[in-house]
């Protein structure tokens, strides 16, 4: 409860963490739904996954712990990310 927040609120994250577990998780997520982009786009969709699925693992009350934890958050919360894109865009990227 005491714990300095990092970047975007997530405790424990330095940016650099972030960036690079961001990268890893747009492109991981890119790669399931079969959308590709650059390593920017990754980056940006996995840092933004981040911040969706933290939310998603706090609204079903799931602990994220340690960098492994925030990665399989981001990566969740990319790939909803690209899918309602996707939807939205009505077509594959």
């Amino acid at each position: 409860m005491h714990e300095a927040l990092g970047v975007m609120g997530t405790p424990g994250v330095s940016f650099f963490a972030l960036v690079v577990i961001g990268g890893f998780a747009g492109w991981i997520a890119g790669m399931v739904t079969g959308s590709r982009h650059g390593v920017l786009t990754n980056i940006l969709i996995g840092i933004a996954g981040s911040w969706i699925g933290s939310e998603l693992a706090a609204l079903a009350h799931v602990a994220i712990r340690h960098s492994f934890g925030h990665f399989i958050a981001a990566l969740i919360g990319s790939v909803v990310l690209i899918l309602i894109f996707q939807a939205i865009q009505g077509r594959r990227v």
